[in-house]
């Protein structure tokens, strides 16, 4: 799926007018993910100049043209440095004291401190200016074809879980699975997963972020899992939560209920214009009242896009509000030590009411099943 032609030169004007405004007539793009968001590809190591007539991608070697990588907006200018060429960022502050930029924007967030060093030996007469989150901002609300290719991302993520959910997993291995999951990911089309994929067995179950281990999957455990699909960049992410070969025991039913209910209760308050803060809180406070506010996660969930952890986040302290085409996850969980826990988690899309409020684009069931 194309992006629709001419988007990154308006997404780079857009910075462009910004830029100026703040009294900067260059910016140095050095972040991967806001490189790609600017110029439509990322080949490694490259950084983007925009200037005030003319933007160019620098690259310390030639891009192998890996879908991965994207396609890079044909109104840009390619420049391939000669080899051991030096630092791109270096090339760029020379080319843009040459394009007679005075005062260059950059990411001082990303670019290190040898780089910014380099770029002042090589360019001492050119002011840097701190570009701060501004691309990262400006990334917060997705636009239509952004949201088609985490709705693609979504479908193959639902797919690979359902055909792993059909398979017999007594007596397999956290990581075997793991690994299984992301192999079904590119077998029907992903890129690659689109973060570490976690797979989490009895008395593992329910942890935000488990790092899947040589323990072997047991009848009656919990078996929580949360992996996604980097689709054209664009990544997503959904977790979910199963019994293992018997009817679920009291306990996993009760606490399966409750996480539940905290999901649906955050899910439900993603309308544009919610405070942040108050879905965290949907979600928080439902888990707290029945005794498990000890122990949560620190966030709900998060916005995601070309990174899997992006703004908004959905946390007690943050200050934001959401706009409309804002994806994000909502996942809540409980985790009971030396039990296990419960994990459910979506990505969905801020919509308008009368559009029929937040888009969900993991479909995969979230219903406690004995597999």
């Amino acid at each position: 799926m194309a992006e629709a032609s001419g988007v990154h030169e308006v997404r780079r004007n857009r910075l462009r007018d910004r830029c100026a405004a703040s009294g900067s007539n260059g910016a140095l793009i050095s972040r991967p993910a806001n490189v790609r968001y600017l110029a439509g590809s990322t080949p490694a190591g490259a950084v983007l100049l925009i200037g005030p007539t003319e933007d160019i991608l620098l690259c310390p070697r030639t891009p192998l043209g890996a879908a991965s990588d994207g396609r890079p907006d044909e109104q840009l200018r390619l420049t391939v440095l000669p080899t051991s060429g030096g630092d791109p960022a270096v090339a760029a502050a020379e080319l843009a004291r040459a394009a007679h930029i005075d005062c260059l924007a950059v990411e001082e967030h990303h670019l290190t401190v040898a780089r910014h060093r380099a770029i002042g030996s090589v360019a001492p007469r050119l002011d840097l200016a701190d570009l701060g989150f501004a691309v990262e901002q400006q990334r917060i609300v997705k636009d239509e074809e952004e949201i088609a290719s985490l709705r693609i991302a979504a479908e193959i993520t639902d797919q690979a879980l359902g055909e792993l959910l059909e398979s017999i997993l007594v007596g397999r291995t956290e990581r075997h699975l793991a690994l299984e999951l992301e192999r079904r990911l590119i077998d029907h089309g992903a890129d690659g997963p689109a973060f570490p994929t976690s797979v989490a067995t009895g008395p593992n179950s329910g942890r935000r972020g488990h790092r899947p281990t040589d323990r072997r999957v047991e009848e009656g455990d919990f078996l929580s899992v949360c992996v996604g699909a980097d689709y054209r960049g664009y990544r997503c992410e959904i977790g979910r939560t199963f019994v293992i070969g018997t009817s679920p025991a009291d306990w996993q039913i009760e606490l399966y209920d409750l996480v539940f209910a905290a999901q649906r209760g955050a899910r439900e308050a993603l309308v544009p214009g919610a405070a942040c803060r108050d879905v965290d809180r949907a979600a928080r406070q439902i888990l707290a009242a029945a005794g498990h506010g000890e122990g949560l996660a620190p966030l709900t969930g998060h916005g995601v896009g070309l990174e899997i952890d992006e703004d908004p986040q959905l946390t007690p302290v943050a200050m934001g509000k959401l706009d409309a085409c804002v994806p994000v996850t909502v996942e809540p969980g409980v985790h009971l030590p030396g039990r296990g826990g419960v994990r459910i988690d979506d990505t969905l899309v801020v919509r308008q009411e009368a559009d029929g409020g937040p888009e969900l684009l993991t479909i995969t069931t979230k219903e406690l099943l004995a597999l």
